[in-house]
């Protein structure tokens, strides 16, 4: 009796509950409108909007022409040391103005290289000069030593130490003098133009290429008269055309020319120890 009536009254508060739950039937509901059809939305705000947008040194900066011309924009400041269209105006130089700067780098005592120069220096003659020179003090060293050593019917090794060698000496050479002459120069008050000295040393070398061919003459003597010549004429060049600049700086000016002179003396004389004597 007692189990029969806890199912009874069990059974009438489940149908009770089910019967109290009503079917709410269909909901309707609406979305606001939205512009998802158009990503970003033209009203947009803040950091979305700004972030949509490409950034301000896109592509653009890089292919806008400058007064109707196709090149880039160059850099401003110390920057357009690191950008090659800085340096093309230096390379834009005829083969009959290389030639004749050539000309007057072997007749040293007219000290007019500088006045010639002062509107268009360039640097494509200084670095095919070096280039030159180091080919050739490779070129003609390793022949040398080769025929030599087939000769006396010895083996024959290849020395690359020449051609790094020279390497740094030529381009070492022709950046870091007129580099370090440059500063001197502006303390003294008689600033002169970086690149019209880098253009007078690179033609100042160009003496020692028919030196360094001369060389394969098995007279040590012959090779000292010519690495002489040769040292004398390039240091001439390079004090005479740079006297009546530096007389500007005061009385210490005779110093300094010297000091110029035997720099490039004692660069011949380098090179005749280290790239002149070559041996049969």
């Amino acid at each position: 009796m007692m189990s029969g009536n806890y199912t009874h009254i069990d059974n009438q508060k489940v149908s009770g509950s089910v019967a109290a739950v009503t079917d709410p039937g269909h909901i309707p509901v609406q979305f606001a409108e939205s512009n998802l059809q158009t990503f970003p939305p033209s009203g947009a705000q803040g950091k979305i909007s700004s972030g949509s947008r490409p950034p301000r040194d896109a592509d653009d900066s890089f292919s806008k022409p400058v007064n109707g011309t196709d090149e880039p924009q160059q850099q401003g400041g110390w920057l357009r040391v690191f950008s090659v269209a800085s340096y093309k105006p230096y390379f834009d130089v005829d083969t009959v103005d290389v030639l004749e700067r050539i000309k007057d780098s072997l007749f040293p005592f007219n000290g007019s290289f500088n006045e010639k120069t002062a509107e268009n220096p360039d640097l494509y003659g200084p670095f095919w000069i070096c280039t030159t020179l180091i080919f050739v003090a490779a070129s003609i060293g390793t022949f040398v030593t080769y025929v030599a050593h087939k000769i006396e019917k010895k083996e024959w090794n290849y020395d690359i130490n020449v051609v790094t060698w020279s390497a740094g000496l030529f381009y070492g050479y022709v950046t870091l003098v007129p580099l370090a002459l440059y500063v001197i120069l502006k303390y003294f008050s008689a600033p002169s133009g970086l690149v019209q000295l880098f253009c007078l040393y690179g033609y100042s070398l160009f003496i020692f290429i028919p030196t360094l061919c001369l060389s394969i003459v098995p007279l040590e003597i012959f090779r000292w008269i010519v690495a002489g010549v040769a040292g004398f004429m390039s240091a001439s060049f390079v004090a005479l055309n740079l006297r009546a600049h530096i007389m500007s700086a005061g009385e210490r000016w005779f110093l300094i020319v010297a000091g110029i002179f035997l720099l490039q003396l004692a660069l011949s004389v380098v090179l005749k120890m280290y790239l002149f004597t070559v041996t049969w």
